[in-house]
């Protein structure tokens, strides 16, 4: 037995065989907009994990790009002194604020790295020029200061610093290969 719904004289007739097909043509409908906002809502989650984690990264990367050419070592002051198998060395601080410096001297016999910070310290075998001994600490800004450390016997291959902004060391901002004897 077919059971016939009628509206109005001037409108459609439907029976139950026409409301069983809409019926599937509108699940169908939905599935797809609950597939496409499963997608999106996916599609939001990863972008804002990425983003996160592209913001991270980037923050360090950007007090970086500041100190580019604003921390340098001064080649005038910079020389190994082969009677007391000292190197002098000096660094140079523009107009940025640093936390720390890691200074790396390489020679053939050893290799010695130091971390400088804006606080008086003693570190074993570095020195403010011209005494070698006592606390040492980073040049102020816009300022320069030149140190002494000991125990090469030989000459020193390179010299290279490094700035520490916010906890994030940075690359080479400056490095020498020819370290003349100091006269």
């Amino acid at each position: 037995m077919e059971k016939k719904l009628s509206y109005n004289k001037n409108h459609w007739i439907f029976n139950s065989r026409n409301i069983n097909k809409n019926k599937r043509g509108v699940s169908a409908i939905i599935v797809t907009v609950i597939l496409v906002a499963l997608v999106m809502t996916a599609g939001a989650v990863v972008w804002a994990m990425v983003n996160n984690l592209i913001k991270g990264q980037t923050e360090g990367a950007e007090s970086c790009l500041n100190v580019l050419n604003k921390v340098t070592i001064n080649g005038l002051y910079t020389c190994y002194d082969k009677t007391g198998n000292n190197v002098h060395f000096s660094i140079n601080i523009g107009d940025v604020d640093i936390d720390e410096v890691v200074v790396v001297i390489s020679s053939a016999g050893a290799t010695k790295s130091y971390t400088l910070t804006n606080y008086d310290q003693t570190i074993p075998g570095l020195g403010p020029y011209p005494s070698g001994s006592g606390s040492v600490k980073l040049p102020e800004k816009n300022g320069g200061k030149t140190y002494i450390a000991s125990g090469f016997t030989e000459g020193p291959d390179s010299i290279r610093i490094a700035p520490i902004i916010a906890g994030k060391q940075c690359d080479t901002s400056d490095e020498m290969f020819q370290i003349e004897n100091c006269i």
